[in-house]
Order: structure tokens, then sequence, then C-alpha cells
């Protein structure tokens, strides 16, 4: 998908779809702003305020702010009214969130939106994230030294789906870093050496 406008995304699984995102934009032109705090995954007024400050930063060019929130607060989308309306030189929004019904009409006439919700069979986390040790991530990387690249894309994807299953929070440099392994898939990087880093950042959330 690509963005030349401001944006809603109505998505199944909100780190997923924001990882799949900023794989596709440039890297040092996007900010994402979510909440932050462990187990919550609410939009609030301080997160708008956040936009606006970012949205205000002359850039020279195209910026990409991304908002991320399973809920948006009334007041935080209040504040943010004016802003999406009449964005401030090269500043782009994508608002990535599970419904359509928690969003203000008010927004929701402003900006395009696309619903992205499917029913998809996904394949099963290859490794227990919950009780993974240092010898299971080595016996996990030996016996799938030679998978293919597009077996490596569903298994990236497998382990960012069981990491929000398991409602392990992931930072906004760690959701990147998921982001960076399907590029990394692209440009035909060994496999053992991208899941290797996934896997070793994951280990140290438990």
């Amino acid at each position: 998908m690509t963005f030349n406008t401001s944006t809603i995304l109505i998505v199944n699984d909100i780190e997923e779809s924001l990882v799949k995102v900023i794989s596709t934009l440039p890297k040092h032109d996007v900010r994402i702003i979510k909440n932050e705090e462990e187990g919550k995954r609410d939009f609030l007024i301080l997160h708008a305020k956040q936009v606006v400050k970012e949205a205000y930063i002359a850039s020279e060019r195209l910026k990409y702010i991304i908002l991320c929130g399973e809920t948006f607060t009334v007041e935080a989308q209040n504040s943010l009214l004016k802003i999406l309306e009449e964005p401030p030189k090269n500043t782009l929004f994508i608002i990535i969130t599970n419904s359509k019904s928690g969003i203000l009409k008010t927004i929701f006439s402003r900006l395009p939106h696309h619903y992205l919700k499917t029913k998809k069979e996904r394949m099963p986390a290859p490794i227990d994230l919950a009780k993974m040790e240092l010898k299971d991530v080595y016996n996990f990387l030996k016996t799938n030294q030679r998978i293919t690249k597009g077996e490596t894309k569903e298994i990236i994807e497998s382990l960012l789906y069981s990491a929000n299953e398991k409602r392990i929070k992931l930072t906004t440099k760690e959701l990147e870093s998921f982001s960076m392994a399907m590029k990394l898939c692209e440009l035909n990087s060994r496999p053992i050496n991208i899941l290797t880093t996934l896997l070793l950042t994951l280990m140290r959330k438990r």
C-alpha cells in the first residue's frame, strides 16, 4: 500500500499492521506515536499533544506520523481535528486502529479509510515465547538454517502475532526491528541472521 494522503487503517492487529506499514516507508521520515505504557493500548490527550508537537517540526521531506491505538479518547481526537484538516507542509498522518466505531465522525469524514480486517489463517509461532530459553533459540535456528525468504517472512509475522497474543509489550524501537527484518528479507539477507536478532529481542522481554 502506498500513502499519498493522510489515511485511517482499520485492522485486525495494530502492531502487525504497523510493522508492515513502516516497512514500506523511508525509515528516517517516520514518527510513531502510541501508548508505550505496559499493558496500555489507548491513545490519550498526551499522545495527541505529541502528534501536534511533532507535526509542527519543519521538514524539507515528506514526514509520516503514525498514530496507533485500540481506542482513541474523544478528548484526544477533538484536539487533533484542526491539524488533521489542515496538516502542516510535508506532513502526512496514518491512523491505525481496530474499530471504525471508535473514530469520531468528524475525523472519519475528513480522512479516507481502508477496512483491512480479514479472517486470516495464521501460522502458529514456531517457538513458545513464554518459555523460550537460549538453548531453544539455538535449536530452532539450527533446524531452520535453509528456510526460504517466504518462510522467513511467515515466521516473522507469526512471532509478532504471538508476542501480541501473549501481551508482550514491544517498544517502538523493537517494532521497528520487525519492520527492518521484513525489509532485510526482501534484500535477501540470511534468514538465520534476521531471526537470531528477533528471537534474542523477544527473549529479553520475558
